[in-house]
């Protein structure tokens, strides 16, 4: 024990230590590829941010000198404008000094005259301040003598041109701009002034080069810096509304500058400003660019190209996150595989596998044609009939031959292209093994792969049989239901490729049963067979025949370009059938009834072709026989008496009109009743105790069998329930779950609520589950059964052999106890093959860790073969037909037929 512990210790921390090991070197390579991502992502952003900075210098750089334009352009305008003003004062004063006078403006007033227009006036004031002459039309009875463009004139000095602000006028009610220019006389005294008034709308309204921005502005000021006028966008300002706040700071005659909307503007927005003085004229011409309006184009494309990068960032972070992870996986699989390697021999010389490595073996042009064993196991050596020094170094064609060499060599290219493979493999001619069937794992963790053989030749013989069994109806050697299920859904996805039709022929023999009944089961099996011969004969070479039960059989015919084809054929299957049959017990003569239906016309899945098939072949039955036709949508009002059926059923529900009846079922070994199967029967109101057989199948088909399942659970708890009560020891009952309600319904928590509530052991429970139920989510199906079981609840398989189910399936889902359908149990005293069948079923079952049920058990006779057989328990007519529940449950007394064993 001490040695175990330390052996235990030991590996632990030689596995610790590997992962360490391998930790500690991935480490540096780990951290280098998240620097080195780090580094990356940092340049590039400093790169685009960068781009960013020069784009926005790039803008205000295009700003301001958009400013300086304007300015230049309104001080040209200005200028201009401001010039032929000063020559209009300059005109005047020399016409009034030099005519006196006689030289009158109102002369010159005429409608239209732009020195005559509204905004623009020219007047003469005498040296006393009174108007002498002017354009003003209705001039105000005022005097001028104290307003600045008079007074200024007053000092001695040169004559210049005078520029005001904007003041009232005072001849007029109007806001001007006063421009004056003094008069004197010949002796150079003071005479008075000449004055144009300008509204100052004028000298603004009519720029509008570049004012296309609602926020952009422009300015006149006075060297005083003083706003004279300003605009922005459409609106204009004067003096008493001008939106610069406080005088701006111009410490040049021109320039250009960057200034906030606080305190400068009204609007407190930022500008970007440029100015020019007028030389000559004292007037400064002023613009500013709205810095919002400039940058709402950048800064849009700031927000996205913002938005892009931090996507692109996340992105490369999340692949390079990846990409390490990728790395980090992909080194500690090679590390594995190299511990792997190292030991893999202590696990494998012992074993009953076959392991191999093969090493490519390569062509000039890097193409691989061949493949060399550079190592084996003593195991691997003595499949192939080699000794283990002997084989390694050989190549796969020196090896193996013929087909064997070539399929050998396809599997292995095959396998280094996918990395994997995994299969059962027959084996070919040339094959040194001598086996039939291997199964072949390969894997490729480097360049090099690992090869595992494994023998299943003998396992794969008896499952190939099984499966004949299972595919092969044991009368007549033809396919059978369990095939027709499986290979339909192929068959229709292979028909709706390439646009085919596909018929299903229901053949069902006319007066079959009368031979069967008259003439006994033995003339009715020979009529069996004969009669799927003669389908074979009447039917295509590629078509089909399938026997799906009883007398009823199923014709597939693919590759159909037109109904018609199906109509050919169900007429030579007819005419076949028009001679008697020679039985051994005479000839007899019986007819087909054949319904068709056509894909995809008449359904699309297997179930519906079925349903539709054998509703026009019940319409031929019950139309005459031995005809045959196509389904359409008048033989469906049948439906209409299922939909009666339906109403009927959901109001049984609803009224609790069920009742259950309890068929013994008796271990053979003891001779007592070992369970009780739960058969459940309607109480119709009109049509008396009605048999399961007319109505599961449209509960199942409808959905109702899970209300009816579940109305069945709670009956059978309550009646153990009920039994408890008397002391007895009671054994336990057996409830039917129908496909739909086992996958649709929690069925655990279905048990456990009803279990609960009538206080019943879940050991008194059995569960019976057809074939067909394990069809589905293999995992979820098996995660139900093993919840169940655990519950203490006993799991069967019903009616084996008429369902889907295969020994694979049986053995993952671990069943207690297998039913074997009846069928087969009627066969036991028929035909050496019923014993052989039912025998293999059986030895399954055993291997299985099952018990088996032999179900419609009828004769003494099959009792006795199942005793010999050595099969567990029995059910049937012999034994007991199903009961009514009693004050108490039966026992093998009640039944009185404990002398029969």
């Amino acid at each position: 024990m001490k040695w175990h512990w330390e052996k235990i210790s030991h590996r632990h921390f030689s596995a610790n230590s590997g992962e360490v090991g391998f930790f500690r070197h991935s480490l540096p390579f780990v951290a280098a590829w998240a620097i080195g991502a780090l580094l990356l992502l940092a340049i590039g952003w400093t790169t685009f941010m960068n781009s960013l900075n020069s784009e926005r210098a790039a803008v205000e750089e295009t700003a301001l000198h958009e400013a300086e334009t304007l300015a230049d352009a309104y001080a040209e305008r200005l200028y201009r404008s401001v010039q032929a003003i000063d020559q209009m004062t300059l005109f005047v004063k020399h016409g009034w000094e030099t005519a006196g006078t006689s030289f009158r403006l109102e002369s010159i007033t005429k409608p239209g005259n732009p020195t005559t227009s509204a905004g623009f006036h020219i007047s003469v004031i005498d040296r006393h301040g009174f108007l002498l002459s002017s354009t003003l039309i209705h001039p105000i009875a005022a005097n001028a003598s104290g307003q600045p463009y008079f007074t200024v004139h007053l000092r001695p000095g040169p004559d210049y041109l005078y520029i005001g602000g904007p003041h009232p006028g005072t001849f007029m009610n109007q806001t001007v701009i006063q421009f004056s220019r003094k008069l004197v006389t010949a002796d150079g005294t003071f005479n008075g002034v000449v004055v144009v008034g300008v509204e100052p709308a004028y000298f603004i309204t009519q720029f509008d080069e570049g004012i296309s921005g609602k926020s952009k502005l422009i300015a006149i000021l006075g060297v005083d810096k003083k706003v004279r006028i300003a605009r922005i966008g459409e609106r204009i300002f004067d003096a008493a509304t001008q939106p610069i706040s406080n005088e701006l700071p111009l410490d040049s005659p021109s320039g250009r500058s960057t200034l906030p909307g606080e305190p400068w503007f009204s609007d407190a927005r930022d500008r970007y400003a440029a100015w020019r003085t007028i030389e000559g004229y004292n007037m400064i011409t002023f613009a500013g660019i709205d810095q919002q309006e400039i940058f709402g184009p950048y800064w849009i494309r700031h927000h996205n190209d913002l938005w892009y990068a931090s996507i692109a960032t996340a992105l490369f972070l999340a692949l390079s996150f990846l990409a390490m992870l990728a790395f980090a996986r992909l080194s500690w699989r090679k590390h594995q595989f190299d511990a792997i390697q190292a030991t893999y021999r202590a696990a494998t010389e012992g074993g009953q596998e076959g392991f191999y490595i093969a090493r490519p073996i390569e062509d000039a042009s890097g193409e691989t044609t061949d493949f060399k064993f550079i190592d084996c196991n003593e195991r691997g050596a003595s499949i192939l009939k080699y000794r283990k020094e002997e084989l390694i170094g050989k190549s796969i064609r020196s090896v193996y031959h013929g087909e064997a060499a070539k399929g050998t060599l396809h599997l292995l290219k095959h396998a280094m292209s996918t990395r994997h493979f995994s299969g059962e493999v027959k084996v070919r001619a040339g094959d040194p093994s001598g086996l039939s069937w291997l199964y072949v794992t390969v894997a490729r963790p480097d360049g090099d792969l690992a090869v595992t053989l494994r023998d299943i030749s003998d396992t794969k013989t008896h499952v190939t049989e099984l499966e004949r069994l299972t595919n092969e109806d044991t009368l007549t050697g033809l396919p059978n239901r369990h095939w027709l299920y499986n290979f339909l859904p192929g068959a229709l996805e292979s028909a709706a490729h390439g646009k085919h039709l596909l018929g299903l022929l229901f053949v069902d023999l006319d007066g079959f049963k009368s031979v069967n009944d008259t003439m006994g089961h033995e003339a009715g099996d020979e009529l069996l067979r004969n009669a799927g011969r003669r389908l074979k004969e009447a039917i295509r070479p590629h078509d089909y025949v399938i026997r799906i039960g009883g007398d009823e059989f199923v014709v597939v015919i693919e590759n159909m370009t037109h109904k018609s084809d199906a109509s050919h054929v169900a007429e030579r299957i007819i005419l076949s059938f028009h001679e008697a049959f020679r039985l051994t017990k005479g000839l007899h003569s019986v007819g087909t009834s054949i319904g068709i239906s056509v894909f995809p016309e008449d359904g699309q899945d297997a179930d519906s072709l079925l349903k539709n098939a054998d509703m026009a072949m019940y319409w031929v039955k019950t139309t005459g026989k031995r005809n045959y036709r196509f389904f359409d949508t008048h033989i469906s009002e049948a439906v209409q008496s299922k939909h009666e059926i339906e109403s009927e059923l959901r109001h049984a529900i609803v009224h609790d009109q069920f009742i259950i009846h309890y068929q013994p079922r008796v271990d053979l070994a003891s001779g007592e009743v070992s369970s009780m199967e739960a058969l459940v029967r309607w109480a119709h109101p009109t049509k008396g105790l009605v048999e399961p057989a007319s109505f599961i199948a449209l509960a199942e088909e409808t959905g109702l069998i899970i209300q009816i399942g579940e109305q069945v659970i709670d009956k059978v708890c309550a009646q153990l329930a009920f039994w408890s009560h008397t002391g007895q020891r009671l054994v336990p009952i057996s409830i039917n779950i129908s496909p739909k309600q086992f996958h649709e319904v929690n069925m655990a928590d279905t048990l456990v609520a009803a279990l609960a509530r009538y206080q019943v052991p879940a050991s008194l429970i059995e569960l019976e589950l057809t074939e067909s139920t394990m069809m589905g989510n293999s995992l979820e199906i098996s995660e139900m059964l093993s919840r169940l079981q655990a519950m203490g609840v006993t799991l069967l398989v019903d009616d084996f052999g008429t369902g889907y189910s295969s020994l694979s399936q049986l053995q993952e889902l671990d069943f207690d106890v297998l039913k074997v359908d009846k069928a087969f149990t009627a066969r036991l005293e028929q035909t050496p093959a019923g014993k052989v069948f039912f025998s293999a079923i059986i030895t399954m079952a055993h291997s299985l860790g099952m018990r088996v049920v032999a179900e419609g058990v009828e004769t003494l006779e099959q009792i006795q073969s199942l005793k010999a057989l050595r099969c567990d328990e029995i059910q049937g007519f012999y034994i007991s037909k199903p009961l009514a529940p009693s004050t108490r449950q039966p026992n093998i007394s009640d039944i009185a037929v404990h002398h029969r064993f």
